[in-house]
């Protein structure tokens, strides 16, 4: 076949689009590896949490487990005296004793924290002596703990498909007990380096020869782009010789040569590449400088075991044989599909400064580092100076696997503060290589149901960010405009309507699904199992000894749980947890004997339910950001059916037809 088409030099847009038409950019196939192989590799599948981590009450300093209301008012000068249990919790040692008021525990940082007790009060602001114990500073409920589930949620998705494994990753996987995962088969890319004039590192030098640094370049480029490099070796000017090299080539994912690629009369690459099969040849000279001769081609490949036939693309590129040409086209036109090809995104920065939406506080003599998720923003400093992000404290404590792993960065408060002003702006230190914005950004109230569409999303290239504040921060949030949607579930008292009463001019609200709240509790618990929500509640709140686990203020949830107590403060009332998980956790555990959650998280953690509230979880959006590309797609996929039908074997009830028409 005559491939004469080196003349024909088309411009760089061009080229690339010729050759992506040609090829197939999906992820290649998974396979399963161990956790030990897992560093540098792309999920193929969502993980979800097949446990509570941590999956107990922990104590996160040594000291004393107690009741938070037994320290109240304590001081130096008055300090407040307890009766010492006997138990010493030591970790890995279930307790046995119940922390009753008066009282305390003895506990060690990690051990777990006995019923009863609500607070750890720190050893050194304490004193114990023969069974007394003086405590000298007060703490309030929630001290110094670290609730089950708190971390991650039993069934939560705790990384999606797509994401690239790096060390933060696989420790949330240790801290799962995950041994073995699926991900995306690593692109193996045959390099065939080309050339009388070429030797390898080592042999002798003489005038005219050239050492072979594209090899060397080109693999361990492959290798940073989550390939595995599979060398051919170097082969000279002869046409027979490199055919046979290429066919055994193609048994790789992708072929890569450097040299042979202009028309001199030693140069072969691109007349071989034409007898190898269609397409051949796609384009054979770019207007680049450097790597006007680079050459784009692909073959096709059939493969047959017994009766059965499969057919593969295989791209080849002929890299220009200079070594700042072929590292220059290969970064242009290659590494984006071994990207692809990988399941890989795309690389970012390094320092960026952000503005901080909160105050955040620090403790004076200890330099702190504030682990940050950076959102997008359009914000002007009084310079007059453009400034592109907010950073949004991660939060969950230093006992967390998950913060380090979902943070963008971290911010440096020096020991000499005590505080960061909301507004202050801060310089943001990128974890990684660098930072590539989110293309949507979510911030509010967590569901799972959210986790399901914004998986979906990450399938059609969108990838997300997602910070849960609740409801009431979701929806401060989208009113500075710091995301594109927030997840609401707020009641209106008044209207007793969720989340419309709360728009304003500049927000516009997507109409996502239905919930049912309720109560949960310990199957078999006489107080709850068999009654009405009424009844139950009735009897909960009679029994000093029956714990609530509260949520936390700002939360949807948190509403109903105020409306239904009314004036009535139950044990646990101060202890809030920050998702229906966490309470979950805290019920099947015995920590707590009810709490508010909803029925799916009920469900999965095999826990009684009475129902208390259909409730609706929905999407605002600033008005501005409406047509943003992302947003579109998230609107639509609301209203695509398998979407309402994933989420209704969820047990949600999503808004379809009329209802769905009525965004406003």
């Amino acid at each position: 076949m005559q491939q004469d088409q080196f003349l024909d030099v088309i411009d760089r847009d061009e080229a690339e689009r010729r050759f992506r038409a040609a090829l197939d950019l999906r992820p290649l196939p998974a396979e399963e590896v161990a956790l030990a192989d897992a560093l540098g590799r792309v999920l193929a599948a969502d993980v979800a949490a097949p446990l509570d981590v941590p999956g107990f009450d922990r104590s996160n300093v040594d000291g004393f487990a107690v009741r938070a209301e037994d320290t109240f008012g304590a001081s130096e000068d008055n300090p407040r005296a307890l009766r010492l249990n006997a138990e010493v919790l030591a970790t890995g040692v279930q307790p046995s004793q119940t922390v009753e008021r008066g009282t305390a525990t003895a506990i060690a940082t990690g051990a777990i924290v006995p019923r009863g007790a609500d607070a750890v009060v720190m050893i050194e602001h304490t004193d114990a002596d023969a069974g007394r114990l003086t405590v000298r500073r007060p703490v309030a409920p929630g001290a110094n703990i670290t609730f089950a589930g708190t971390d991650i949620g039993r069934g939560e998705t705790v990384l999606r498909r797509g994401e690239l494994l790096t060390s933060r990753e696989t420790g949330v996987l240790a801290a799962l007990g995950l041994a073995r995962l699926s991900v995306v088969r690593r692109p193996r890319v045959a390099i065939v380096s080309t050339g009388d004039e070429i030797i390898p590192a080592g042999a002798a030098m003489r005038a005219g020869l050239v050492y072979d640094s594209n090899a060397t370049i080109l693999a361990d480029a492959v290798r940073e782009l989550g390939g595995e490099p599979v060398p051919f070796g170097i082969v000279p000017d002869d046409l027979k010789r490199l055919e046979a090299t290429l066919r055994r080539a193609l048994a790789c994912d992708l072929v890569l040569l450097s040299g042979g690629t202009s028309k001199g009369a030693g140069d072969l690459s691109y007349r071989v590449i034409g007898a190898l099969g269609e397409p051949g040849i796609i384009a054979h000279g770019v207007a680049l400088k450097p790597g006007k001769p680079l050459c784009l081609a692909a073959v096709r490949v059939v493969a047959r075991s017994g009766d059965r036939a499969t057919t593969r693309t295989v791209p080849i590129a002929i890299l220009p044989g200079f070594p700042t040409s072929a590292i220059f086209t290969f970064q242009e036109f290659i590494a984006p599909v071994i990207r692809r090809m990988a399941g890989r995104p795309d690389e970012a920065t390094s320092v960026v400064s952000a503005r901080l939406p909160m105050r955040v506080n620090s403790e004076r003599g200890r330099t702190e580092y504030l682990l940050v998720g950076l959102v997008t923003v359009e914000d002007t400093l009084p310079s007059g100076s453009r400034l592109n992000y907010a950073a949004y404290p991660m939060g969950k404590g230093s006992g967390s696997v998950t913060t380090f792993s979902r943070a963008d960065g971290f911010v440096i408060i020096p020991r000499q503060r005590e505080y960061l002003e909301a507004g202050d702006v801060v310089d943001v230190h990128l974890l990684g290589r660098g930072l590539r914005p989110a293309d949507l950004v979510v911030i509010g109230s967590h569901c799972v149901g959210l986790d399901y569409l914004l998986g979906r999303l990450q399938e059609q290239g969108v990838r997300s960010k997602f910070l849960a504040v609740g409801s009431s921060g979701g929806l401060t949030a989208v009113r500075r405009g710091e995301c594109d949607l927030a997840g609401i579930h707020l009641l209106d008292a008044t209207t007793n309507t969720y989340n419309r009463p709360y728009l304003g001019d500049d927000l516009r609200l997507i109409p996502g699904y239905g919930r049912l709240q309720g109560v949960v509790f310990r199957k078999g618990d006489p107080r709850f199992e068999g009654r009405s929500l009424s009844e139950a509640a009735a009897v909960a709140l009679a029994d000093p000894e029956c714990v609530l686990v509260n949520r936390n203020r700002g939360s949807g949830t948190r509403i109903l749980i105020d409306r239904l107590l009314g004036t009535h403060r139950p044990a646990g009332y101060l202890t809030e947890a920050r998702s229906h998980n966490a309470v979950a956790a805290a019920v099947a555990q015995g920590r707590a004997d009810w709490g508010v959650a909803i029925a799916n998280v009920a469900g999965d953690s095999g826990l009684g339910f009475l129902p208390m509230q259909d409730e609706q979880y929905d999407f605002v959006v600033p008005k501005g950001r409406w047509d943003r590309p992302a947003v579109r797609l998230f609107r639509e996929l609301l209203r695509r059916d398998d979407a309402a039908a994933a989420l209704d074997a969820m047990g949600f009830r999503p808004v379809v037809g009329q209802a769905l028409a009525s965004e406003s």
